[in-house]
């Protein structure tokens, strides 16, 4: 049944309302006898009135939707978003910055065609934290990556170049990423020992002290032997007066920040389209970095790009 749901009268009330009004009753008395204003009764009395078949139906609620849109997206306007969010499964928030679209837009064109995001099941309970000052506290993770020389199965589909990849061995992302601002900085490389991750954080360090952010007040790692027994890791966080923070056993999500930024790029760097190769990847590399860090909108901080959260960057006018 077609009726709002702060309706005053329900279909068979409005129907006595308007029975009684024929009868003989005015307006303003048949308002009272039904708790209604005068205003309501006017409205079903004439909506009787102007009815082609005077029956309950006629009573039904009509649509509040407008009878012109014309800021709504055309059918063309609207189709790169669908095809973005068949081909990715973003929800509004990331389709918004692929689309050049607002995020409200975005989830409306979603609805109206059923691709709004479904629901989820309840997340494991957590406490958000966020340190107040850019660069005080630093995440660092590595998320190891297979090499190829030609696409595999899982871009292609098929099989046949299987054996052209083997040997071809893995990759890895170094990655830090600032606490607050969650500015990320990512080194690939062939290894994963301790000199290399020691040098990473010190470039890291570095980078960070370019866009104008003091030195670090700690770095948390997982329990990793490379952080953990790591004379130069060590040697770097005494030079730069950083303590280290290694998360508990069993608690990835001390560490989220870093995880789900590795989470990203994996979805939308190095498994978002069919690349030639490896090294073809590694060479986009640094313009994604640029993406995320400039132009992506970024939940996690209500929206705008993490480079928004820092103050005084150099060269730039924000």
């Amino acid at each position: 049944m077609q009726l709002h749901a702060n309706a005053k009268l329900t279909l068979s009330g409005r129907y006595e309302l308007v029975l009684a009004i024929e009868r003989g009753m005015s307006l303003r008395a048949a308002a009272a006898a039904f708790s209604v204003s005068p205003a309501t009764a006017h409205r079903w009395w004439h909506r009787w009135l102007l009815a082609e078949t005077r029956s309950k139906e006629a009573l039904l609620d009509r649509s509040s939707r407008p009878l012109r849109s014309p800021r709504r997206l055309r059918p063309d306007e609207e189709e790169p978003i669908l095809r973005a969010r068949r081909e990715t499964n973003f929800g509004p928030a990331r389709l918004a910055g692929l689309v050049r679209r607002a995020r409200s837009t975005v989830w409306k064109a979603l609805w109206r065609h059923g691709l709004s995001r479904r629901r989820r099941g309840e997340r494991q309970t957590y406490r958000r934290y966020e340190w107040s000052r850019p660069g005080a506290l630093l995440h660092m993770d590595v998320k190891r990556l297979a090499r190829f020389w030609v696409p595999g199965h899982a871009g292609t589909g098929h099989r046949d170049d299987k054996k052209r990849n083997r040997g071809a061995g893995y990759e890895y992302l170094h990655c830090v990423v600032d606490d607050h601002s969650r500015i990320a900085y990512v080194e690939l490389h062939p290894h994963e020992d301790t000199d290399t991750n020691a040098r990473t954080l010190e470039r890291a360090i570095r980078f960070f002290a370019e866009l104008g952010l003091e030195p670090p007040e700690a770095v948390m790692t997982d329990n990793a032997l490379v952080y953990t027994r790591g004379n130069r890791f060590r040697t770097v966080l005494a030079a730069s007066g950083a303590r280290h923070i290694r998360i508990p056993k069993g608690t990835p999500r001390w560490n989220g920040k870093v995880e789900r930024f590795i989470q990203t790029l994996q979805n939308e760097w190095a498994y978002a389209r069919l690349w030639h190769s490896s090294a073809e990847r590694a060479r986009s590399l640094p313009s994604f970095l640029r993406y995320y860090n400039r132009y992506r909108p970024h939940s996690g901080i209500g929206g705008p790009p993490p480079i928004s959260r820092v103050h005084n960057v150099r060269g730039q006018d924000i």
